[in-house]
């Protein structure tokens, strides 16, 4: 089974990166770049609006060069819909669509789309849930079928859902022993709080993956994959004309079954309200993994691209002042960055890294210091290179079909007007050292942040308290995970 999450570029980028000889790190360096011309509209194909019969919405984007299709399907049911005591449900449900659809088990699933030469994944995020299918145009007849096996009939098998249940909580337990995870899982927990449902990890914690049932699992793919909650997203070598009598034959016969079911609410999570430095002991692991931060912004921010060109300079690039301070210019780090993680709802501001474990007090002091400066005006020369970087490193995620249609399934998923894509530049090179200073000082406010470490405690408290950068509190790994 292959899974997809869309998502914000965080640490995985920064992995993948650390992985490449350093040459190839560094170039090559978007933000030396000469500064754009004047703001150009971003050449897009145009978007064909359609609608099925049964009310689906299709949206149709032709890129020819290539004799290759993607087909998405969209539901606006994500890791957000789980209800409470139930974490994990979403991403459950979207695991287990193609493990046995139609007629076909698992296995015979598999075999038909390997024959066809064909990709089909299935992933759930925060905010939706996804069935994807790529193909040559010449086999589109054949693959569709499949597609929808997946999407609307999975069987669901009770073998099926046992094997998948065995396979998570093996990751789950191997959790405790990953840093860089109890981390991630920590920041969430002690940001959130144990009783929003981003406090838990998208896929779930021990106790709700062990209790989940089939019936249940079938309960939300028929209260939230239906026509009213979903999306067709259409982008290849494909016509309107072509492709909506296929996609009428496969989808159209797909009913709503009742009113449109309203995804459990999130409530308000309360802010953090005072530095707090939490410590998770890791006995003998070689490195401090650090995750610094708070409650972000939703997708639909006013401040969107001002937080785009003041996280570049903090830590959205190689060149970013996080990265060149701690691994460049002290060698504490292999890599630093920060994001903002943008949900339908405020999702998390974090800053991250895996550190020497004895300087891991140091490392955490240069965080602190690069917070503070980054709430001062940044220079013109830097400013310049991180709406260069973004301004000409955009387009390229529109090259592809899987591409271009990841960026229009986030106009689908967060309501974003069509015109987001052609505005982007535009609007990025509009961004003034004002608006970074301005942006700073409201969304990074260090005085306020949550810091969690994982490490080797033995080694790294007595440091982290003397250095005196704020009150230290030691949590377990059972209060992170339970």
């Amino acid at each position: 089974m292959r899974q997809w999450v869309n998502g914000m570029i965080g640490m995985g980028a920064v992995a993948m990166l650390l992985a490449l000889p350093l040459a190839a790190q560094q170039a090559p360096d978007r933000s030396k770049a000469p500064a754009p011309g004047p703001a150009a509209a971003l050449d897009l194909p145009a978007i064909q609006k359609r609608t099925l019969a049964n009310g689906l919405p299709v949206w149709i984007v032709q890129m020819s060069k290539v004799p290759v299709v993607q087909v998405n399907l969209i539901v606006r049911a994500g890791a957000s819909a789980d209800p409470a005591g139930k974490y994990g449900l979403s991403s459950f449900t979207s695991a287990m669509l193609d493990e046995g659809a139609g007629t076909r088990d698992a296995l015979a699933l598999a075999d038909a789309i390997e024959y066809l030469g064909i990709s089909i994944s299935t992933g759930s995020s925060w905010d939706s849930s996804t069935v994807g299918l790529f193909t040559p145009v010449s086999k589109l007849d054949d693959a569709l079928p499949l597609m929808a096996d997946v999407a609307l009939r999975p069987m669901f098998s009770e073998t099926e859902v046992e094997r998948l249940r065995q396979e998570r909580l093996t990751s789950l337990l191997q959790q405790r022993d990953n840093a860089a995870q109890l981390a991630t899982q920590g920041f969430a927990r002690l940001v959130y709080g144990p009783r929003h449902r981003y406090g838990t990890g998208a896929t779930g914690n021990t106790a709700s993956n062990g209790e989940m049932t089939t019936s249940e699992i079938r309960s939300f793919h028929a209260q939230y994959y239906q026509p009213q909650h979903a999306h067709l997203l259409v982008v290849g070598d494909v016509t309107a004309d072509a492709i909506l009598p296929k996609l009428e034959k496969t989808f159209g016969g797909w009913k709503n079954a009742g009113a449109a079911a309203a995804p459990p609410a999130l409530g308000t999570a309360t802010q953090h309200g005072a530095k707090q430095i939490y410590l998770i002991d890791r006995p003998g692991a070689p490195q401090s993994q650090i995750r610094i931060g708070w409650i972000g912004v939703p997708r639909n921010t006013p401040d969107y691209h001002v937080l785009e060109v003041m996280n570049t300079v903090l830590g959205g690039s190689f060149t970013s002042r996080l990265n060149q301070n701690l691994r460049e210019r002290n060698g504490y780090s292999y890599g630093a960055s920060s994001s903002f993680d943008m949900r339908m709802t405020a999702g998390p501001f974090v800053a991250s890294s895996g550190v020497q474990t004895d300087k891991t007090a140091e490392a955490l002091r240069e965080f602190f210091n690069e917070f503070d400066a980054i709430r001062r005006p940044v220079t013109a020369d830097e400013l310049a290179r991180a709406k260069n970087y973004l301004a000409l490193g955009f387009p390229a995620g529109f090259e592809t079909t899987g591409s271009m249609a990841s960026q229009i399934g986030e106009l689908i998923v967060h309501g974003l007007p069509e015109a987001t894509f052609k505005e982007y530049v535009g609007k990025v090179l509009a961004v003034t050292a004002a608006d970074v200073e301005r942006a700073a000082k409201q969304y990074v406010q260090p005085d306020r942040f949550a810091v969690i470490v994982v490490g080797d405690l033995a080694t790294i408290e007595q440091p982290i308290r003397a250095a005196n950068l704020g009150p230290v509190r030691v949590v377990t790994v059972d209060e992170i995970l339970k």
